[in-house]
């Protein structure tokens, strides 16, 4: 008789486990209708990732709509209007495009009559509100070019470049829904990341994007949406604790050179990461930018390092070829550097030389006896009152 009753609570039991994982398959053959959010070259990659799985599986991925930015005015005076990156692709791909600067009043698409229940965001710009992820059945994932949560913010390329760190790596993780970056890790490079080899942001966002792309649509395929109370945690098995970076936009300042403690290393790294660095040229009466255009060299010409004082942009030899000349720095670890061209402040780009005297700005320095240099005298004033 107990066998008997036994038996029955495990068909009845049996059953009801049936049930659940009927109606748990039922959920994951949904197929998603998704709201994707873009803007740049590394959005694009994820864009067209998603559309080539929803041409190979209509019934994973229903439709996509794509949200970006309006065009904005570029270039001097403003006068074309250019749009971003990612409005191009969806035009080729003949994808739904939405242009919003704003989410506040707008209301999502409803293809086909249904909503959007999917949300994917990747290096977009604007916050999405809970009021759009939660009318989301399935809320949203982003994918963030760095191993959360280090380099959380909206510059990790430029930022894992500056640090001089060599590895990398890619996080799909949930839209939090009150801060940019803190969502839940879905999937994530194994760590400590992969060996990048880049000293240019392009580089590392052609690298990042395409990993990005791929982990993205493999989260999708294994539907990790569906359970995004299950996390890797901030922190994987054998990674090191340490304090996590944070990748803040890039401004003005970060272009500053600090000739007191920037290294000949630092310098050239700082360029390739952000571009054109800048400081200040003074003589008596005048205090002016000067523009690092083309970068920097360290120079292999030594015989001429004892001429150069730390501080000082020295050109060497005939001022009636001032279209050949180059000029060179000393820097604080007592490299010396060579540069080819530069802007300072008012003129437009030169070579040193004639950038210098068209600002007035030659010959601050103190030359030694028997030295024909040009000299121009690097301030290491402090950003301070200017």
């Amino acid at each position: 008789m107990r066998l008997q009753l036994y038996s029955r609570l495990a068909i009845y039991f049996s059953g009801r486990a049936c049930q659940k994982r009927l109606y748990a398959s039922q959920a994951t053959s949904e197929p998603l209708r998704i709201l994707f959010c873009g803007s740049d070259e590394f959005s694009s990659t994820s864009l067209r990732a998603l559309y080539k799985e929803h041409e190979r599986d209509k019934a994973l991925i229903e439709s996509i709509d794509v949200v970006c930015r309006p065009a904005k005015p570029v270039n001097r005076g403003l006068r074309d209007i250019r749009d971003v990156p990612i409005a191009l692709v969806a035009k080729e791909l003949a994808l739904s495009l939405h242009k919003i600067d704003t989410f506040t009043k707008w209301k999502p698409p409803a293809p086909n009559g249904l909503p959007i229940n999917l949300i994917v965001a990747v290096s977009f710009g604007l916050f999405v509100p809970p009021r759009i992820l939660e009318g989301a059945r399935y809320g949203g994932l982003n994918v963030h070019p760095s191993m959360l949560p280090d380099f959380h913010g909206p510059a990790p390329l430029h930022h894992i470049l500056l640090s001089g760190c060599q590895r990398s790596g890619v996080t799909v993780q949930t839209l939090h829904p009150k801060h940019f970056d803190q969502g839940t890790i879905l999937a994530q490079t194994p760590y400590p990341g992969f060996e990048h080899r880049c000293s240019t942001v392009p580089e590392l966002l052609t690298l990042t994007s395409s990993k990005g792309a791929e982990m993205l649509v493999q989260s999708i395929i294994n539907r990790l949406y569906l359970q995004p109370a299950k996390s890797l945690g901030s922190l994987q098995d054998d990674q090191v604790t340490a304090p996590a970076r944070a990748a803040p936009k890039i401004n003005s300042q970060d272009k500053f050179i600090d000739w007191n403690t920037w290294t000949a290393e630092t310098i050239i790294r700082r360029h390739l990461a952000i571009g054109p660095l800048w400081s200040f040229v003074r003589n008596a009466e005048k205090l002016r930018r000067v523009i690092w255009t083309t970068g920097f060299r360290i120079s292999e010409e030594t015989a001429i390092s004892t001429n150069i004082p730390i501080g000082q942009l020295v050109v060497f030899g005939n001022e009636e070829h001032a279209d050949e000349q180059v000029a060179y720095l000393r820097t604080c670890d007592d490299q010396i550097l060579r540069v080819d061209r530069i802007k300072i402040e008012g003129g437009v780009e030169n070579p040193p030389l004639r950038a210098a005297k068209k600002a007035g700005m030659t010959d601050c320095g103190t030359p030694r006896q028997n030295d024909s240099s040009t000299r121009v005298l690097l301030s290491t004033d402090a950003l301070d009152g200017y």
